[in-house]
């Protein structure tokens, strides 16, 4: 029997035709799925893909705002930008970086930290991407680099505007100074207004301002390609430049009052107590605050922060020191305000005075004393014996609350952000702080300016301005227009805010500031004034003024200060503040000098140079004073 017989093709046909089938409706599944995958894509999910592909094509990048200008009173520019030519780095362009860096250090000046600082840009940045190996190209530098760019693949040099300020170290502690931005510095603020650019306000009123300096960038939408390499620009929205800040800063007293100090460590303030606008504002030894706009070296920065003088020390607003003599007319005032002594009360001086039952001599500065002295004489000579004999009466306790109206033992409302409070001492500060009682002696010396009083040239500058207007209280400040806040921006809360309740001194008598106004004014223009003989003989205008001597270091009972014996950082420091002219008073200037002699001088300096301007004072007034003067004085002056 063959096999034939037993092959069932009718069977085997209809297996075929299953199959076929199967795999028919397979396909016609898969199709089917297929077809519903692309529906949910294309459709359903169309607006999200769409999206996510826009996120990996179109990429925003910032454009940084121009910093806002800084101007003196009289339009004179303190900061600007300007361009500055840097040297750039395309890491994808060159084809060996060692042998570029080796080619280009023969070229111009690179050391080993310009290189470091390179190479770590070079690993947080994209290949494509311009990457910064050195600031601030000379020309011979930029000549240098054109002629060899030919082997030089991938280096270019590019413009951008920096940070200047044109009068260097005169303005650097007011004006104050940018700085790269670091990352403490970028949690504490809006990280989008500064991907743009890598500079912020560090100090002064270039950190105090930095929010309405800074500006708003701008943006561009860019299309890129999967390497992120930007092919077109979609969008553009330019940055808004920062606003210009007008100063009452006169460039022209600043340089004067920078000049009379010389190379001495000390500080001047100059106000004007008409506005409260701050015309001077002065620390010496100081710096060139440019060198901190692209980066400052290790070496240069560290000679810096080592100096012994303290460059970079605010002495104007966060020298601490004892405010010694010249806040003997805030006490004088506090004698008269709380009925412990009269105009005409008078006390012997035999050049000391004693505490009942205890043998310490306090001594006045003049050893054999000043003899009979009242409330007048006593702040025209300075005498200390005076104001001793009045101390306890007076109590530490009125003390403080009296004088802390006229600002001292707080911090100024200066619109600059490095001030600090000094100390007006108390029995409840004394308790809290060393948890031991307030001592009567310690009252004696707290009258005068010493033991824990401690004040900043600022706030002697305000205590003094309060006198020359009767106790009226102006805000001192920096800026004139004042910049306002706006709901876009990321403001600090310290800029502008609404000025506070009235701070005026009333007291129960006028005739009290008369008085003491009187009294200063006899200190420069009477001959037993402690001023007399170092401003007082040739001014031509009227001063009214208060000389003080603030004690650094102890000197035994019994001994005589002699500054030669002593090494210089323990020897007195030497304080002038006053205000002229006596009676429409223009200017007001506090200045100390440390460990030094001759503020009076620094003082009268300053004043000369803003009140002798054309124009600021009537000149027959002016040479009818003058006359009056040399009349009174004779041939000799």
């Amino acid at each position: 029997m063959s096999l034939e017989t037993f092959k069932n093709y009718s069977q085997e046909g209809r297996i075929v035709n299953i199959r076929l089938l199967l795999a028919l409706v397979c396909m016609l599944l898969l199709t089917a799925v297929l077809i519903s995958r692309l529906v949910y894509l294309q459709v359903d999910q169309h607006d999200d893909l769409a999206t996510l592909s826009d996120e990996n094509r179109i990429h925003l990048r910032p454009l940084p705002p121009t910093r806002g200008l800084i101007y003196d009173t009289h339009g004179e520019l303190l900061a600007y930008n300007r361009p500055s030519f840097l040297l750039v780095v395309v890491p994808e362009r060159v084809d060996s970086m060692d042998h570029t860096l080796a080619a280009l250090q023969e070229l111009i000046a690179l050391d080993d930290s310009d290189i470091k600082k390179f190479r770590d840009r070079v690993r947080r940045r994209r290949p494509f991407e311009e990457v910064p190996l050195k600031y601030n190209l000379t020309e011979d530098e930029i000549a240098r680099i054109a002629v060899n760019q030919f082997r030089l693949s991938g280096v270019e040099v590019s413009a951008r505007l920096i940070r200047y300020y044109p009068f260097g170290k005169d303005f650097a502690h007011s004006v104050g100074y940018v700085g790269r931005i670091n990352e403490r510095e970028l949690k504490s603020v809006d990280a989008s207004r500064y991907s743009g650019t890598d500079t912020i306000g560090k100090i002064g009123l270039e950190k105090y301002y930095e929010p309405i300096l800074m500006g708003k960038p701008g943006y561009q939408e860019v299309e890129s390609n999967a390497r992120g390499r930007v092919l077109r620009v979609l969008k553009e929205v330019p940055p808004e430049p920062g606003q210009n800040l007008d100063l009452y800063l006169d460039a022209e007293l600043q340089e004067a009052a920078v000049k009379a100090l010389g190379n001495k460590r000390g500080a001047v303030v100059a106000i004007d107590p008409q506005t409260g606008g701050v015309l001077a504002l002065v620390s010496t030894p100081g710096f060139d605050p440019n060198l901190f706009v692209t980066g400052i070296d290790s070496p240069t920065y560290s000679a810096l922060r080592d100096d012994i003088n303290r460059p970079l020390y605010n002495r104007a607003t966060l020298g601490e020191y004892p405010p010694a003599s010249v806040l003997k007319p805030v006490m004088a005032l506090a004698l008269l305000e709380n009925n412990i002594v009269t105009p005409s009360d008078r006390v012997f001086d035999p050049g000391f005075y004693r505490l009942p039952g205890n043998e310490h001599k306090y001594r006045n500065w003049k050893r054999q004393g000043h003899g009979w002295v009242n409330l007048k004489k006593a702040i025209v000579v300075s005498n200390d014996t005076y104001f001793y004999a009045q101390a306890n009466k007076l109590g530490i306790d009125n003390m403080h609350s009296f004088v802390s109206r006229f600002g001292l033992g707080e911090t100024s409302e200066l619109d600059l952000g490095e001030v600090r409070p000094g100390l007006l001492p108390s029995r409840i500060w004394k308790k809290a702080l060393y948890n031991q009682p307030w001592y009567p002696g310690e009252t004696i010396i707290a009258i005068i300016g010493q033991g824990y009083m401690l004040s900043t040239p600022m706030q002697l500058a305000e205590a003094i301005m309060m006198i020359a207007n009767r106790g009226k209280y102006i805000k001192p400040r920096l800026a004139k227009n004042e910049p306002l806040n706006d709901d876009s921006s990321d403001m600090s809360s310290n800029l502008v805010e609404k000025r506070p309740e009235s701070r005026d001194v009333k007291l129960q008598n006028d005739a009290y500031w008369d008085l003491v106004i009187d009294a200063l004014d006899d200190v420069v223009s009477d001959q037993t004034g402690t001023a007399y003989w170092r401003i007082g003989r040739k001014r031509k205008y009227d001063i009214a003024g208060k000389t003080g001597t603030a004690q650094v270091v102890s000197i035994p009972q019994g001994e005589k200060y002699d500054a030669e014996k002593l090494k210089e950082f323990q020897r007195d420091h030497s304080w002038f503040a006053g205000f002229a002219p006596t009676r429409n008073p223009k200017i007001v200037v506090a200045a100390i000098l440390e460990n030094n002699k001759g503020s009076a001088n620094l003082v009268r300096d300053v004043m000369d140079a803003y009140l002798l301007r054309p124009g600021m004072m009537d000149d027959k007034k002016v040479a009818e004073k003058s006359d009056a003067v040399k009349s009174s004085q004779g041939e000799n002056g």
